[in-house]
This record gives C-alpha cells, structure tokens and sequence, in this order.
C-alpha cells in the first residue's frame, strides 16, 4: 500500500468558448470536404433509452409544489447521456458525445458529471464546462461524488485518484495506490462517515480508507462477507463483488455478489446480519426501501427482481420473473415513495408501483426501444414522421421521428399474464423475427392495415396501428390445400393501394390474396414452371417444379391491375390482377432477391445476387437500367426516393450508395462504422433511415439537397467518403457548432464543373456571342430608334403635392428635399475642362490593354455588357488617330480568333458609319484598313461555306427521312 501525492497538470476547460466570427463560420459551412458525403449528413438517432451502465437518480423539492418532488433520471447512450423526467417519462435533453463510451454517471445539483475514457467530464445544462483527466493515462471505471470530493477508479482497479472540485482550476488532491490482489471495482460513501471510503473489489474483500489522511482504516475479509463453504476453498476462485448500497440504518450495507449471494452487513461491528440468494445468475443492483417499510430489492444478470422482508429476517417477499429482457443494470428506490425504478440491457428503464407493503409490485411507467438491433424498418403512413421497425427480438414497434414519447411496441397480446402463469419468459412467447412487412394506410381507420410474416411460419398476421396492437385476422396459405402439400414458410408480404385486399407469398411457389375487413381468401396465383431459359442459365438436368420455385418478393400497382412475383430462380411475372392469368414472364440475368415497387412511376427494383440492382419499366416490362453496387458484398436493402429520381441501396461492405435513375450515375456514397441492414426514405424527401447490425437504435440521415441547392457529379468507387453514425443529440454543443450543422444543409455547393462549355469548342469553328439578336440590331439602328422615340409634345408638369411641397418629376409621387445653396458659387475653369478632356473612359483604357495583349477578352466582354446607346457614345468619342487604329486592330484580331462573329460586324458597321470621313482624309489608318478588309473576306467567305455545308447535310437527312 503506497499513497502518491501527486498533484500534476489537469486539463480544464474554458466556462465559455470565444465566439468565432462569422465569416469564419459561413466559409467553414460552404467547404465540402473530401470525406464528407455530399448528399446525406447525420442527423440524429432514434430508440436509444440507456445501456449496460447503471443509471443515475436526483430527485428535486420545491418550495410550494403541491405535486411532489421532482425525479431526474440520468440514462447512458454510449458515448452521451440523456436526462429524463421521471413523472412522465419524457426526455429532457441529450448531452453532447465524447470522446470515448461513457463508464460511470452521477449528478451533483445541477451539473452532470461522466466518466469517459481517461476524462471525467463535467456538464452544465448539457454544455461541457471542465474535465479532469488521469494523469497517468489509464481509463476510468467508476467515479462519486461527496463534498467537495471528486473521486475515480482507474479500469485496471489498481489507483483511486481525488480531485478537489471546489477549486477553480479542480487540482488533484491526491492518488491511492490499492495493494497487490485487490483490485478495486466500487466505491461507496457510508453515511455519517466524514472522509470514509468503503472500497469493494473484485476478489470480494472490502476496505474502508480515509481519504484525508489517506490511510486504509479497516480491511474486511471476504470470508466473512459469504457464508457458502465452497467460497472459502483455494480451489474455488473468489465471487466477485458486483453490487454494494448503502442501507437507512446507519453503519449497514448491502452487499451483492457474483455467486447470488446477497450479505446485509454492518460495518462498525464488522458483522454479517443477514444473509439472501438468488438463483440463475449472480446479483447485478441493490436498493433499500426509505420510505418506512423495511425491504430490499436486488437484481439478477437474468433479469429477474427479487424483494426481500428484512423485518422477517430476509425472506423472499415477491419475485418479479423477467422484468427485463436481459440483466438488469440498477435499481433505485424512489426517497419517501413506493415506487421503484430499475434499467436493464434491454434498452428500458420501468417504475414499479407498490400499491401496499406486501402487494406485489406493478407496472407503473416504463420507456423502452428494441433490446436487439432492428433488421427491417419502413416508413409508415405519407407524412413521415413515424417508422415501422421489426428486429430479432420478436417485436414489432412504432417509432415516431418527431417525439420519443409517441413511440411504442404494438402489442401481441396478453403475454404477460401467459408468461407468468406458465413461468416462462416473456420473450419466448413472443412471435418468430419479422422478415418481411408491408402495410398501406388508406383504410387505417376501417381494419388492420399491416402485414407481417415470420420466420419458417406459414402464416401472415395483419396488425392495425391505429389501435397498437395484433389485428383480428391470421393468414394461412396452407388452408384449403391438399394434405400432402409441401410444407414450407411465407417470404413476402404485400398489401394493394387501396388497402383492401393482402397478398403473400411462400417458398413452395403459392400467390394467395386475402380481403383485409373479412379475412377470406379470394383468389390465387399460380406461378408455373421454370422458363427454359433459366433451366439453361442454371445448368440444371431436371426442370424445377412449380412447387420448388421459392417467392422472394411481391408488388402491386397503383390501380389494382397488375401483381408482379419474383421468383429465387431469376424470373420476374407479371399477373393480371383481376383474372389471375400469368401474362409475362420477364427472366433476370441473376437471380432475385427481393423486390421494391415505386407505384406512382411503374418502377420496379430488382435487387440481384450479382451486385446489380436492375430497374423494371412494369408499363413495356423491360430492363432499363442497370445500377451496379460495388464488387465486395451482397445488396441488402434499397430504397426509392418519393419522386424516385435516386434510389439508395445498402450493401454487405459498409457502404450506403445512391444512384440517379435517369442518368444511371453513382452520385453519392458513404461507408458507415457498421453495416446497414435496413434503409428506408421518408415519403416528404427530407429523411433517410438506417438500421444498423450492432445498434439498437434507427439513425435519420438528413437530406441536404432538400435544404440547398447541390450540384452531382459522378463517384466512383474510390471516392467513397467515411461518415460517423448520427448521436442522439438533435443539435450540437454550442450555438456556433449548432449554427455551422444548420448551415451544412442549407449550403451552396458550387464546384468545378467538369461539364461547362468552354468558351471556344474549336479553334476552326466560328463563335458567336450568344447575346440576344435585338441587342445587335438595335446598335444597328439606334439613330432611327432614337428619331422614332423622340417626344411629340414637352412633358407636363405634374400637380402640386399636398402642403405645397414640392415634388419630382416622374411616375412616382416623391417629394423634393430643398437643399441649402452653397454662398460660394463654382465658376467653370479652363484648367478642369482641359484635365477633363484628358481623362481616359474605362471603354479607351480597356482598347489600350488589348493593344498591349494584356487584356483582349475584358475588352470584348466590357462591350457585350454595355447597353446599345452605351456602346454608341463611346465609339462617338473615339476622336483620337490612335484610338480609331487601336479600334480597328481590335475588330480584326477578334475575327481572327473567331469568336464573336455577329458582334464583330455590327461594331464595324456602326464604326465606318461614324468615322468613314476621317478615316478616308487619314492616309495612316489605310493599312490597318485594308488588313482589315482582307481579313473580314476571308472569314466571311468560311462562315458562308459553313452555313453551305450545314444546309446541305440537314437537307440530306430530312429528305432521306
């Protein structure tokens, strides 16, 4: 045992982060980077409630409330945490993510304190304001909080390290070193005891540490904390301690073990008092009841609560079985009330409500999600805020996008009651996995409006969201059939637009529709036998039967006039809906693994083994593209967009890729941490779905082009960027980060475009300006517009305004403001017109750059932004010899390089019109003259021979056509 006083360099955070400046912000918004998706970014996370980490409970009194004390429950969501109001159960805010997973949560007034990685990080209103961290570098396990003492464990459980946070700048105060064989895993502070520390570790021994003096005042021995004999013997390894509460007595704890053994004991004496055991698993919390009645409840990895009188010497009281669907992660007893709160693995926290001392406990409120990642989700209803999703832990539940309360798990019936009757887990009386799930909310209100079907089960059940619960009816395609019909399972669901009528269909190649009010079957499809060609491409000797050709997907059109069927061995089949004929047969390259339908285009995606979603006209049933998705793993899930210009598939490798139909181009991808099962677009275009293999929660991907204005270019495949999934977190941790994520939506991308025409296709072809005809024509003719436009009679003047103000002349009625006269009255001056005179318009010293070779496009393109009267005057005021010749070696270098051919001649017209006499008397313009005129022959005789040319030719194809 050795202490360390050690007080190194802590890293503390600013209280408030300096503001950036704007600019900053908008450039940092603008920017794409290489590694950020272009289209989707993360937007937040849906169905996380807590995981294997313990919760943390405040509860709060306000002077005057009549509604009692306040509860705060604090949840971990990896790398965040979320703060719940325990009245409702409704979600307050998340905090932000950090750096690492989160091992150890607690609240001390107002601030929120989370042990990550190396850090302990402290929060104020979901925003960091400080953090400590290890300076030796190792992760920490466990943290509490007493005083003005903050103390942690490291994850190897051999130092506890002391921060004294009422200090500014949070300074270590000191750090334990615990001995060898004792490897410390929980702390508690027993109640009364100034500077005490009892300490538990994993070889199930106990001491109790001064932290003043840090000293270890007392050690207790394992062997006195379990009774078992078989936990005495060298040859048994020790039972860990895995749970340790203090009790309302003082001096009295609660001690939980790994083997089940649970020990009350008081450590002043130093004696057990009382000694309890739970079966199938070993204890995992503890909690005493503070409300006067004398009851310890305790936790099991199994999942189960177990209630123990201690006034009776610790018997068993109740035994809620499976009160979670995997171990239980804590229990709090709520100060002063009968409620009690427990979390578990199973992604829920419950309150339990004792309606008397010796009732057993009930349900009171509970917040749960899936407790195994989703592996199907849709969208339900066309307002796309809430998500039908379906995982393996045999549920199928509601999830809303806007607001976690509304969320729930539609109900298969009194499972509960059946669980407890016949003692068996709740889960095991559950449904098989959902495979596949189709629903159409048209009659919603009228009958059940979901389809499921299961896992190696030949039925179909339908559901009805509006009433949360297993609809009437239970679909069976074996029903009526021969008796020795081969047996098999439902593959694909479908329900028509108009909700009427459900359709499923099985591996043995059967097509049954059902009506969804009554539940009577109407009709059947017969798939028939295998094409040729597909025997051929299979290479089979045999000809499969139409029993063998399994059903991997099914559709129906908007107006109830085609089925179509995909079959495993490659075939798509297209049945008439009303007569049940088979009326196409269209085989697929590669053999079929499912199917999705965008009814409102007649599309149809055929997902294929070969990596290669190819897209169905069903109007002319061909293939008309061909979508490849990488060469590294199988096609999982795709999705249309709702005008189904993109479709979204996810594949084995990672990487979520969205395609643009009509060009058939790779506009974006992006690979994920994990693989996404499941994806699903929201029917409003704002939100893409994901569902991913090692999380429980559904992700929302964030449409940017629905938000700005997003130029595509095509990726290819080793352009795929790196994205991090979505936090639960809907903003980020200050205003500024808020303001820049707001800003990556509403950004205006604008890169190269690989695709702009340049300003020359050819050097041998003529180009014109692509100015309106009329802006040439009216420089051509500006005297005789001008003459036409002259006024026949002098404006009136217009009528006095109110109040004799005077008034301007025009259209609008606008006030004159008088100005005062200045005394001192500007005389014009011979000196200012001559520098006048000698000042240069914009017009000559751009000319005089292009006669430099400096700037011969700003010339020209100066002109063509010139008005026709603008261009007038300034050929008018060239009076100068070098003016006119710069002029005219501009004209001729333009018609060499030939571009502008239209603008080139009406400025010749309109300047030989102008200045054809001092040209003439000039003898030192004739040279520049007649270079001119040579060159002006030339070019028109080849634009002449174009024109030639292009008449022919499209005289030539019009009449061969």
């Amino acid at each position: 045992m050795s202490v360390i006083n050690d007080v190194e360099a802590t890293e503390v955070r600013p209280r408030k982060k300096i503001r950036t400046s704007s600019s900053k912000q908008k450039a940092k918004a603008v920017a794409i980077t290489p590694n950020e998706p272009r289209l989707f970014v993360p937007f937040r996370a849906l169905g996380l409630i807590t995981n294997h980490i313990p919760f943390s409970l405040q509860t709060r009194s306000h002077k005057g409330a009549t509604d009692g004390p306040r509860i705060h429950l604090l949840t971990c969501l990896g790398r965040s945490w979320a703060m719940w109001e325990g009245g409702k159960m409704g979600l307050l805010f998340v905090g932000p993510e950090a750096s690492d997973d989160i091992t150890c949560l607690t609240m001390d007034g107002d601030a929120v304190w989370a042990a990550s990685g190396i850090h302990v990080i402290k929060y104020l209103r979901g925003k960091e304001v400080a953090r400590v961290t290890n300076p030796i570098g190792t992760k920490l396990s466990s943290i509490t909080i007493f005083g003005s003492q903050l103390l942690a464990l490291t994850e190897d459980g051999g130092r506890m390290f002391i921060w004294d946070i009422s200090s500014p700048d949070l300074t270590l105060f000191c750090t334990i070193q615990f001995d060898i064989g004792f490897t410390a895993v929980f702390m508690l502070h027993p109640a009364t005891y100034v500077n005490k520390i009892l300490v538990a570790s994993a070889e199930g021994d106990l001491q109790l540490w001064n932290i003043r003096t840090q000293t270890c005042i007392h050690k207790f021995a394992g062997s006195k904390l379990l009774t078992l004999p078989t936990q005495n013997t060298s040859s048994t390894p020790p039972s860990a301690i895995t749970a340790l509460t203090q009790s309302p007595a003082i001096d009295v704890v609660g001690i939980g073990f790994t083997s089940g053994e649970i020990s009350v004991y008081d450590v002043r004496a130093d004696e057990r008092l009382m000694r309890m055991y739970m079966d199938n698993g070993g204890i995992r919390a503890l909690s005493f009841r503070s409300d006067g009645h004398h009851i310890l409840a305790s936790a099991s990895s199994s999942g189960h609560i177990a209630l123990w009188d201690l006034n009776s010497g610790g018997r068993l009281l109740h035994l809620v079985r499976g009160a979670h669907d995997g171990a239980v992660s804590s229990l709090e007893w709520v100060p002063g009330q009968p409620v009690l709160i427990s979390s578990g693995e199973d992604n829920s926290i419950k309150q339990w409500l004792f309606d008397s001392p010796t009732a057993a406990p009930r349900l009171l409120k509970f917040r749960s999600g899936h407790h195994a990642p989703p592996h199907l989700i849709r969208y339900y209803g066309e307002d796309g805020k809430q998500l039908l999703t379906a995982s393996t832990d045999r549920s199928l539940r509601y999830t809303s996008v806007v607001r976690d309360s509304r969320s729930f798990e539609m109900s298969q019936g009194s499972l509960a009651r059946k669980a407890t009757t016949l003692s068996k887990p709740l889960a095991s009386l559950k449904f098989s996995p959902i495979t596949a799930v189709a629903y159409s909310s048209t009659r919603s209100k009228d009958w059940d409006d979901v389809l499921t079907s299961h896992t190696d089960e030949p039925l179909v059940r339908s559901w009805t969201v509006q009433s949360k619960r297993l609809g009437k009816h239970t679909f069976n395609y074996q029903e009526g059939s021969k008796r020795k019909a081969q047996s098999g399972s439902v593959k694909s669901v479908c329900v028509t637009a108009c909700g009427n009528f459900g359709l499923a269909g099985s591996t043995t190649g059967e097509i049954h529709m059902w009506n969804m009010q009554s539940g009577l079957k109407r009709k059947t499809f017969k798939i028939g036998p295998c094409p040729q060609t597909v025997i051929d491409r299979l290479e089979s000797s045999t000809k499969p039967k139409a029993s063998e050709r399994c059903i991997t997907g099914l559709a129906s059109d908007a107006l109830n006039r085609v089925v179509i069927a995909s079959t495993q061995d490659g075939t798509i089949n297209f049945f008439d809906f009303h007569t049940t004929k088979l009326d196409h047969t269209l085989v697929i390259p590669a053999t079929t693994s499912s199917i999705t339908l965008h009814r409102d285009t007649g599309l149809l995606a055929v997902v294929c083994t070969d990596k290669v979603v190819r897209i169905v006209d069903i109007e002319t049933r061909r293939i008309v593209r061909e979508l490849p998705c990488g060469i590294h793993g199988r096609i999982l899930d795709i999705a249309f967009s709702p005008d189904s210009r993109w479709l979204v598939a996810a594949s084995l490798d990672s990487v979520i890729r969205t395609f643009d139909i009509p060009t058939g181009r790779l506009i974006d991808a992006f690979r994920t941490p994990s693989v996404a099962t499941s994806i699903a677009f929201s029917p409003t275009n704002d939100f893409l779905a994901t569902a991913h293999v090692d999380s429980v929660g559904v992700f929302l991907w964030a449409n940017r082009a629905q938000y700005g204005e997003i130029a595509f270019r095509t990726v290819s495949e080793s352009q795929i960027s790196e994205s991090a999934l979505p936090a639960m977190q809907g903003v980020t941790e200050d205003e500024d980060e808020a303001l820049e994520g707001l800003s990556a939506l509403t950004m205006e991308d604008t890169p190269v475009d690989v695709f702009s025409t340049p300003p020359q296709l050819d050097g041998d072809l003529v180009t014109l300006t692509l100015l309106p005809r009329a802006r040439w024509q009216t420089l051509l003719n500006l005297e005789v517009i001008q003459q036409r436009n002259k006024p026949k009679e002098p404006p009136k003047k217009p009528e006095q305004a109110p109040f004799f103000l005077p008034t301007l002349p025009g259209v609008e009625q606008r006030f004159a403001i008088e100005q005062k006269e200045d005394k001192k009255s500007e005389k014009p001056s011979r000196r200012l017109d001559k520098i006048a005179a000698r000042t240069k318009s914009v017009f000559q010293k751009k000319l005089l750059e292009f006669e430099d070779g400096n700037g011969e496009d700003g010339f020209f393109d100066y002109i063509k932004s010139l008005s026709p009267a603008a261009v007038d005057l300034e050929l008018r005021s060239l009076v100068d010899i070098d003016n006119l010749r710069q002029f005219l070696h501009a004209l001729k270098q333009r018609l060499l390089s030939h571009r502008d051919f239209e603008a080139v001649q009406t400025l010749q017209n309109v300047f030989l019109r102008i200045h054809a006499d001092i040209i003439i008397e000039n003898i030192e313009l004739r040279e520049e003259l007649e270079s001119l005129l040579e060159v002006q022959r030339r070019e028109s005789e080849r634009v002449l021979e174009l024109l030639a040319s292009s008449l022919g030719t499209l005289g030539f194809v019009r009449d061969t056509m």
